[in-house]
């Protein structure tokens, strides 16, 4: 199973559009967000992200997995 909590650094990169926006916005370090998605790829077995000089961009991997992310999240928060 996924871990939502690596799912919503993910959709934190996307939104934000930089790994040291997410962390911040999140209030953990730079190294930790990229650890998080790191391993958010290992599990699913695939890049999520390509990282470039112009911030990180998703994959198609990503694309869907990011859609879903944010399809999970929404149904946690209404459920809360």
């Amino acid at each position: 199973m996924l871990d939502v909590k690596r799912l919503g650094v993910l959709r934190e990169v996307v939104a934000r559009g930089s790994f040291s926006a997410a962390a911040e916005s999140l209030h953990l370090s730079q190294s930790a967000v990229s650890q998080q998605v790191a391993a958010l790829e290992r599990e699913v077995g695939m890049q999520l992200l390509e990282r470039t000089s112009d911030g990180p961009k998703l994959t198609l991997a990503g694309e869907t997995l990011a859609g879903h992310a944010h399809a999970v999240i929404a149904r946690l928060d209404e459920a809360e």
